[in-house]
């Protein structure tokens, strides 16, 4: 079975820091390019980060960049996102995804994703 175990939201103060995990299994997780959505209640699930199967390519979006840092460890099968200057604007439920086809913004191009991890920023 594949899975996407995604761990580290929490509640913090704009301004903090947050690490996001995500542990993977059930797939060959080097063949895969991997990434990070978000959804805010009311609104659509967004891009956010994505990271090439070796982890030369690397993408952000625009509301992230300077901020958010994407990357991957093959060996451990895992895949985390560190978010430093937290906003009110980034609260939202954080998903982790996978790609065969190879690095993408459109969501229809990930094949499995996480059950996501609430990130909350207060004012």
């Amino acid at each position: 079975q594949v899975q996407l175990v995604e761990s580290g939201g929490g509640l913090v103060q704009a301004g903090d820091s947050l690490r996001l995990s995500c542990a993977a299994s059930g797939f060959t997780f080097s063949a895969y390019a991997m990434g990070w959505f978000r959804q805010a209640p009311g609104k659509e699930r967004q891009f956010v980060a994505y990271i090439g199967r070796s982890g030369y390519s690397i993408s952000y979006a625009d509301p992230v960049k300077g901020r958010f840092t994407i990357s991957r460890d093959n060996a451990k099968k895992t895949v985390t996102l560190q978010m430093n200057s937290l906003k009110y604007e980034d609260t939202a439920l954080y998903y982790c995804t996978a790609a065969l086809r190879g690095t993408s913004r459109l969501i229809g191009e990930y094949n499995y994703w996480g059950q996501g991890t609430q990130v909350t920023v207060s004012s």
